[in-house]
């Protein structure tokens, strides 16, 4: 499984280093603190025992101690013997036998042992089988050692890391704040938008990428700025002479209204070219967006584009939610797209609208009977200047759908385009409820 998030790769590998460096505290605890301590107790208690159950030596003269004696002895220092098929033998059987401590006790008592633990009513209890006392077995309670002496170390161990892991994520959510804003910025420069420049902070890396992104989006303000106000002089300075052509033309003699004619025809094509430009270029302000009723948008751009030569078919959803943006946008959109149909729609055009299942989008769609479009064209079909494949024509300026994508970018809504089964083209587009 791969992490792709970057705080999330970072929380991973902080984990993972944790996890490493507890398990080797352990191993080094257990191997240079609890394994010595626990052999020199072993070699303690084994002699403790040997010298009980062996017959002492009296070198010195001293008193020799008899097997009551002795006995006597080792349950002042609380160690008990009990036969092997006693009462005790099932809590003998049930105790947990420990390796190191048998192979230990073997060699120090010279002769096979086993030796268990088992969690006593008020300690933990040693348990010790041996051929030095065949038939019976040897009961160590170990009263310094307490089960509740374990609680704090384990409670204290499990608080330091969470501990560690709650200030591994702070520290690395306060690390990746400047990436989650630059992230953002960079999503609302690619929309069209310039926020304000980010505060440079956060390590050295963050700090010069955050800075190199202040100094992007600047220039892509600048350029966007200088690109308008370029188009906004030639739209003028075109127009200008356009429409004294025009007014020249209409002052012609009837006997060169033919000529006038054609002069007219092209002013006014080349002032919906201009117009297309414009529209493309022309940025949309989010602040601005409203409610706009997307049935009422729908049903006035197929009367308005309708007529006596063709007809358009409304299919229109009742109660749809208002779609958020701008009414002229949208309605502009909805009208390249029922022209680029009744170019190429062989004279059936049908307009449709309705919501998502989620109730989140609300979508229009704009049907043709037209010869449809190649499905390796549908992708360069909303591209600036391309007017599809061979089958749908070459009239137009080839921006029309190019509006229409870029007025759905800006929205945050997305276009849809298939060939329809019966033949023609289906384009869908679909924006944001209010």
């Amino acid at each position: 499984m791969r992490f792709r998030s970057s705080f999330t790769q970072s929380i991973v590998l902080f984990l993972t280093l944790l996890i490493g460096s507890q398990i080797y505290s352990y191993y080094a605890v257990f191997n240079y603190a609890l394994l010595p301590s626990l052999q020199q107790f072993n070699k303690i208690l084994s002699h403790e025992i040997n010298l009980m159950l062996k017959e002492p030596l009296n070198q010195q003269g001293g008193l020799n101690m008899n097997a009551l004696q002795r006995r006597q002895v080792l349950e002042q220092l609380g160690v008990t013997i009990h036969p092997e098929h006693s009462e005790m033998d099932e809590s003998y059987q049930h105790a947990m036998k420990i390796d190191l401590m048998s192979e230990e006790m073997t060699k120090e008592f010279d002769a096979p042992t086993e030796v268990r633990m088992s969690q006593g009513q008020h300690s933990y209890v040693l348990w010790m089988k041996s051929d030095i006392l065949p038939g019976f077995l040897m009961r160590i309670p170990l009263s310094e050692l307490q089960e509740e002496d374990f609680a704090p170390l384990f409670r204290n161990s499990i608080i330091m890391a969470l501990l560690i892991i709650v200030g591994g994520w702070l520290f690395i959510r306060w690390q990746n704040r400047p990436l989650i804003a630059l992230e953002k910025a960079a999503k609302q420069v690619g929309r069209g938008e310039f926020p304000p420049p980010l505060p440079e902070k956060g390590a050295l890396e963050i700090r010069s990428v955050t800075r190199a992104f202040n100094k992007m989006s600047d220039g892509i303000q600048a350029l966007e700025e200088d690109r308008n106000l370029l188009m906004a002089g030639i739209s003028h300075d075109i127009r200008t002479p356009l429409t004294r052509i025009r007014l020249a033309t209409e002052m012609m003699s009837p006997d060169e209204s033919y000529l006038a004619e054609g002069i007219i025809s092209d002013t006014e094509e080349c002032n919906e070219i201009i117009g297309q430009f414009m529209d493309y270029l022309k940025p949309v302000n989010q602040q601005t967006f409203e409610a706009v009723d997307i049935n009422e948008q729908a049903s006035d751009v197929a009367s308005a584009q309708g007529g006596y030569e063709i007809q358009i078919e409304t299919a229109l959803q009742p109660n749809v939610k208002p779609a958020l943006g701008s009414p002229i946008a949208i309605k502009r959109a909805m009208t390249n797209l029922v022209v680029n149909a009744i170019r190429y729609g062989n004279g059936w055009v049908k307009v449709s609208t309705g919501m998502t299942a989620d109730n989140k989008l609300v979508w229009v769609c704009v049907e043709d009977n037209g010869p449809g479009i190649e499905p390796h064209q549908v992708d360069k079909l909303f591209n600036p200047f391309t007017r599809g494949d061979t089958a749908r024509g070459s009239e137009g300026t080839g921006l029309g759908l190019a509006i229409v994508k870029r007025i759905v970018s800006q929205h945050q809504g997305a276009v849809s385009v298939t060939n329809r089964s019966e033949g023609g083209l289906r384009v869908q587009l679909s924006f944001p409820t209010h």
